[in-house]
């Protein structure tokens, strides 16, 4: 594969980024009984990193296009190291939820480079190759995260422990640095003729951040999301007249006109929200409602990382041989295993149900790996020239919405429970009944897209 330094130092800042995620769930107990959080500051801490990461996206995409991507990509995430050290070393619980709020920024500047390039420099099988590369370094760094976080709290005790736990990305950030430097091609020559659209990015911008601070516990309600509706309005309003002036709008027509891009995005969305919430709302069941230790509880939810990792090296000759039927048909056995995830926290015994729940789990993991980088490689597929990074970052963007509502109303639900275990299963079930009707609605936009071609569509140039 040509570009293969390329490959590998994206891989490695994306597995840098996908492991401070995949960490995080294990030593939300840990941090929360440490440092005293209450409800709303552990929302912020577990939901803001991906309220940012949304924000960062559509800017650092538009950006990465039009002057090019190793500055973004080298700034970025030396910004992500910085904020693992005030989190690590953070006093308060609200430091480190901004830390986490810093640290959800520079990922959200990282990764639309990363798929970016991928997009500039592979074409075809090689494209698909290195988003499934991709899919898989997620997928480890989700199987490794859980199992070394939940050793180094076993090992120095909760209270350092998820100090410790949330520097691990520290090393590898630090050590990509300078290779990025090196090896990410050199920044173009700004083009004057495509302009970035300031007041369209900050209209986007006002609309996320009021649709998702409800979510957060933020006091307003309505009010924000009223606002969201506003600014989503006049961001709508004025992206037309932008593009009909002739110049260059965020939401560039030609995505969004295209049926496969629309529906491929929604796909995505609704399918990352849920396997996300629905990850956090186990490892919270099986430590709080069921009092298992950090280490029990990774090794219990290790079997669905371990399954999308797998099946994610599978995915490249899953793709280019069935496409999008390849797709709909994963996302038809997740939504049956999610559906006998919650049967079992329903009917189950205790250890029957948690037996189910890991074999579930694997199941789910093992779908998730054929939906995840095949979806990419079929939606990009779609981007018109030269917005390789706004149309992976509106893609991204997507996703980072749906994790931080579901997320946040997952993690509601689940901490809302009564103090007992009949109250705790029964938080559980409502999460996975809310898991699974959105990988439902995945379903019926994988069945809508009928104008998909069987196989990869060459790369544009």
């Amino acid at each position: 594969m040509p570009h293969r330094a390329v490959l590998l130092v994206c891989l490695g800042a994306g597995f840098t980024t996908l492991l401070d995620q995949s960490v995080l769930t294990i030593v939300v107990p840990a941090l929360r009984e440490s440092l005293g959080a209450g409800p709303a500051a552990l929302q912020w801490i577990v939901a803001g990193y991906s309220l940012s990461f949304g924000l960062a996206l559509v800017p650092a995409g538009r950006i990465g296009d039009v002057a090019g991507r190793r500055r973004l990509f080298v700034g970025g995430l030396a910004l992500f190291a910085a904020g693992a050290v005030v989190a690590g070393t953070a006093d308060e619980a609200w430091l480190v939820a901004g830390a986490r709020l810093a640290q959800g920024v520079g990922a959200g500047t990282v990764n639309p480079q990363i798929i970016g390039l991928f997009q500039d420099l592979f074409t075809g099988r090689d494209r698909a190759r290195a988003l499934a590369a991709y899919a898989a370094v997620g997928g480890l760094a989700a199987a490794l995260g859980p199992p070394v976080g939940g050793l180094v709290l076993e090992l120095t005790g909760p209270d350092l422990g998820w100090r410790l736990v949330l520097l691990l990305n520290l090393p590898f950030a630090l050590a990509m640095l300078p290779l990025a430097a090196r090896h990410l091609p050199a920044a173009r020559r700004p083009d004057h003729r495509t302009d970035l659209d300031p007041l369209g990015l900050a209209l986007l911008a006002a609309a996320i951040l009021a649709l998702v601070l409800p979510l957060t516990g933020t006091a307003g309600g309505w009010r924000w999301l009223l606002a969201a509706a506003v600014a989503g309005t006049a961001f709508v309003l004025w992206e037309r007249r932008y593009a009909a002036s002739g110049r260059t709008a965020v939401l560039l027509p030609e995505l969004m006109r295209s049926r496969g891009y629309v529906l491929g995005t929604l796909v995505a969305m609704c399918y990352f929200g849920a396997t996300l919430a629905l990850g956090l709302a186990l490892s919270l069941f099986l430590q709080h409602g069921l009092g298992y230790d950090p280490l029990i509880t990774a090794a219990l939810t290790l079997p669905g990382a371990v399954g999308f990792a797998a099946a994610s090296f599978l995915s490249t000759a899953v793709v280019t041989r069935y496409g999008r039927a390849g797709v709909t048909a994963a996302l038809g056995v997740a939504a049956a295993s999610v559906a006998a995830e919650a049967a079992a926290v329903r009917l189950l015994p205790v250890g029957g149900a948690v037996l189910a729940l890991a074999l579930a789990q694997l199941v789910t993991g093992a779908a998730g790996g054929l939906v995840n980088a095949p979806n990419q490689a079929l939606t990009l597929g779609h981007a018109p020239p030269g917005a390789n990074g706004l149309s992976a970052a509106v893609l991204q963007l997507s996703q980072r919405l749906a994790a931080g509502v579901s997320v946040a109303a997952v993690t509601g639900v689940v901490l809302a429970a009564p103090p007992s275990l009949a109250g705790h299963r029964t938080a559980l079930l409502h999460a996975a009944l809310i898991c699974f009707g959105l990988i439902v609605l995945a379903l019926a936009f994988a069945l809508a897209d009928r104008a998909e071609p069987a196989r990869v569509r060459p790369a544009r140039t």
